[in-house]
Formats: structure tokens, C-alpha cells, sequence
């Protein structure tokens, strides 16, 4: 079944935050995307994309990692080719998370990170993490197939006190 309706197709999550402080441990966020089956698409992820990885058919792509802040513009950069993923996959949820190895960081301590969202040259959404300061991870968006067989998307910010790992396991979760 086809639609006229073209949605969300190649999309561009990217991230930036200010390095530390000069003597302070380097600060390392990671995008984490998440892609659930649709037939169950608040259970487990079939598979995660993050630092390291990418989907097994090369839709979802990490191009750009940092682990300091480091750099201008943009730190690190997540490609998402939604209309090239397969019918079997109904919704994708993408978060940041802090990695934790330097001691317990919080996105109150990080001064001036930015996800943004955007589809060729036009901006979806922007998020600054101002309002999560006691989380060290965070969801941000969610793409989802529409009743036609697109994609759509929604801000999807919810705060989470977890490890990158913990979150995982819980950033597809159903709201209550």
C-alpha cells in the first residue's frame, strides 16, 4: 500500500555542548537511537545505534562522535534514513545520554548543549537541555510510521537519572 503522503524521509539529529573546564574531566555525550518492531513498539529495541555502531541495513548512521565538546559547530552528527527502513520497524526514538565514567554528570552541568533536528535544510526542532539539569539522559524525539505508512515525528523530551546502558533500556517505555 503506497500513500501521497511522503512524510519524514532522511533526517539529521546532531548535538553540540561546551568542552570542560580546563583541568575538569572531559564531558562525553552520545546520540542513541533506538528502533522498535511494530509489533511491538514500547517493548525492546530490535537494535540500538550509537557511538561504534550503525543499523544493520545502514540506514542510521553515526558520522560525527565526540568525547569532549570539543570542535566547532555541531559535535556529533546521527543520519536517518526513515524511508529506507523496513516495514517491519514502526517507530525510532533518539536520546542523548552523558557517559558517566568521571563521576556522576548531570546536563545541568553541562553548559550550552543543543540537539537539533532537521530534514535537508529545514529545522523540525531544537532543544537546549536548560530544564533537565538534574538528568543524565534524555529522550528528544520520536519518529513513528502515520496510519498511511510514513513517518511523522514529535518532540519527545523526557528526563531519565541513568546510565548510558540503563537507558536504553528505558527510552522507548510508554509514557504513563
Amino acid at each position: 500500500m503506497s500513500s501521497a503522503n511522503k512524510g519524514v524521509g532522511k533526517v539529521e539529529v546532531t548535538l553540540k555542548w561546551d568542552p570542560s573546564p580546563a583541568g575538569a574531566p572531559d564531558r562525553d555525550l552520545d546520540i542513541i537511537a533506538a528502533v522498535y518492531r511494530a509489533e511491538e513498539p514500547h517493548g525492546a529495541p530490535a537494535y540500538l545505534v550509537h557511538f561504534g555502531s550503525r543499523s544493520p541495513d545502514g540506514t542510521i548512521t553515526l558520522q560525527r562522535e565526540s568525547r569532549t565538546g570539543q570542535g566547532f559547530g555541531f559535535d556529533e552528527a546521527m543520519t536517518l534514513e526513515l524511508n529506507r527502513l523496513s516495514p517491519e520497524y514502526a517507530r525510532v526514538v533518539v536520546g542523548v545520554a552523558i557517559q558517566q565514567g568521571g563521576g556522576r554528570t548531570t546536563f545541568g552541568d553541562i553548559a550550552n548543549a543543543l540537539v537539533l533536528v532537521k530534514e535537508g535544510y529545514r529545522e523540525l526542532d531544537g532543544y537546549g537541555f536548560a530544564d533537565l539539569g538534574e538528568a543524565t539522559a534524555v529522550t528528544v524525539v520520536e519518529f513513528f510510521r502515520d496510519a498511511g505508512g510514513g513517518w511523522a515525528w514529535r518532540r519527545a523530551v523526557r528526563g531519565f537519572d541513568a546510565d548510558p546502558q540503563a537507558f536504553t533500556e528505558l527510552m522507548g517505555a510508554e509514557q504513563a
